[in-house]
């Protein structure tokens, strides 16, 4: 509380900044914090309201604290690190999966009850939507008890359909054809499906470096080879690498993420995504898109998926609600385009049809607006988590860790000091209680041994800052 009796000095804003920082400096507020309104914090110090403006435009102009619109002042991260991690370069050849036996270790680890769960990237727990789709599905159970318990038509149910049509033209404009997605199991099997329609077994196809584990596993278990190209942490991929690698390797596909990739979380600009167009365009090679993550931009503006910003290179965009808001729904889809029936034909083939009450609850979430709804509070919740987490890497890893800049999604990619081992962190993590991914599992090569990634998509509680502080102090003492 400021003293009242200072009410007339000139300087009285920067007993507010004082004050602020104070409560910054003792973690009372931490980063992603919203401070409280110039009215409120008018009320509570017992100053004008000017006054309270003008300190926090003071601290914004200091980086301290940022404006949003329409939604107030929040703290920033402003820790000491600022380093951004550097990718491996990759300049390898096509290669087979060989760290499978620590990814069945991670599996393992991630889904052992009780652990703080960094090791799995879950963003929808962060602010989970229960309630909501539970209410959706009551609705549904009682206009078509016996047909929600039935099969789906292997394209998927025509109402979710049109509903992720109308969403891809509520949000990016596009003009996408309910009758050219099809609903999978998850993301997983809609790159799956998309691998199989495009590549077949001992083809070469193109990833990002790092890239999501798990798609190299499926590449793998589909008897290709992943071959890596060079990936900025700020930019995406970086197109003269991939023009590189296209000349030197018989590329049969492309999988990329051109928003938000896992576990980078980096957006490539709508230049970039043009000339990768024209790049595949030229070598008429397909791309695969994987844009589970689209959605989650903290900004809340979604980037047109490739696939919609020409429309001449043959390309598939898979989706997914496992990242937005039920992984055990097991629902994704595929924009197949002129690939549907090969897509459709292989559907049937591997699992005929995807749950039925799931796709009709998830149509009646969309269709009542509770998505949207779900959308605006789970991406701010996601970003001050990304702050909370960040700010304590800059507090207790070593000065040289490097941490990325997620623009969305739920992940952080740390570079550790060269002596970190992060498998062995893994094993040690484990025993204490934590689950972390180790980066060796993100190139097929095994190569990134000295990062990792971790998971903020979770409610953040006094376990998750002790469990930060534990995994700072035991790199520290690896780096020593």
């Amino acid at each position: 509380m400021l003293r009242n009796d200072c009410e007339n000095s000139p300087y009285l804003y920067r007993q507010v900044i004082d004050l602020i920082a104070e409560n910054i400096e003792s973690g009372t507020l931490r980063p992603g914090d919203r401070l409280p309104s110039l009215r409120k914090m008018s009320h509570a110090a017992g100053v004008s309201v000017p006054t309270v403006r003008q300190a926090y435009v003071e601290l914004e102009r200091q980086r301290r604290i940022e404006s949003r619109p329409q939604s107030g002042f929040y703290v920033r991260h402003f820790g000491r690190n600022e380093l951004v991690p550097i990718t491996r370069a990759a300049d390898r050849p096509p290669a087979c999966l060989n760290c499978r036996s620590l990814m069945e270790r991670v599996y393992d680890g991630i889904n052992q009850p009780g652990l703080v769960p960094f090791g799995i990237a879950n963003p929808t727990m962060a602010r989970p939507a229960a309630k909501a789709l539970h209410r959706a599905m009551k609705r549904v159970m009682a206009r078509a008890e016996e047909r929600s318990l039935g099969y789906a038509s292997t394209l998927g149910e025509p109402s979710l359909r049109r509903q992720i049509a109308y969403h891809y033209l509520d949000t990016i404009g596009a003009n996408v054809d309910p009758d050219t997605i099809c609903i999978t199991n998850g993301g997983q099997e809609a790159l799956l499906l998309s691998l199989k329609s495009v590549a077949s077994s001992g083809d070469v196809i193109a990833v990002e470096t790092p890239t999501y584990h798990g798609l190299l596993e499926l590449i793998d278990g589909l008897g290709m080879l992943a071959v890596e190209v060079d990936t900025c942490p700020e930019d995406g991929v970086t197109l003269s690498a991939l023009a590189r690698t296209l000349e030197e390797h018989p590329v049969k596909a492309c999988v990329f993420s051109t928003t938000l990739g896992n576990p980078l979380g980096v957006t490539m600009s709508d230049a970039d995504r043009r000339d990768l167009l024209a790049l595949l365009e030229e070598k008429d090679i397909p791309l695969i898109e994987d844009d589970v993550y689209g959605d989650l931009r903290f900004d809340g503006q979604r980037p047109q998926p490739a696939q919609f910003v020409g429309n001449k290179v043959r390309a598939l965009t898979c989706g997914s609600f496992s990242k937005t808001v039920a992984p055990g729904y097991r629902i994704g889809w595929v924009v197949a385009g002129g690939r549907v029936d090969a897509i459709a034909n292989l559907k049937r083939a591997f699992s005929c049809s995807s749950g039925l009450l799931q796709q009709l609850t998830l149509a009646e979430f969309l269709a009542g607006g509770d998505y949207n709804r779900h959308l605006k509070v789970l991406r701010p919740e996601l970003k001050r988590n990304a702050e909370r987490m960040s700010a304590l890497v800059a507090e207790s890893f070593p000065a040289e860790t490097r941490t990325s800049k997620p623009e969305g999604g739920s992940v952080l990619w740390l570079e550790l000091p060269r002596k970190a081992d992060a498998e062995r962190l893994f094993d040690d993590a484990i025993d204490a209680g934590i689950s972390i991914a180790p980066g060796h599992i993100f190139s097929p090569c095994g190569c990134y041994e000295n990062y990792i990634r971790l998971s903020f998509g979770h409610p953040w509680r006094e376990a998750t800052d002790d469990a930060m502080r534990w995994l700072g102090a035991a790199v520290t003492r690896m780096a020593a």
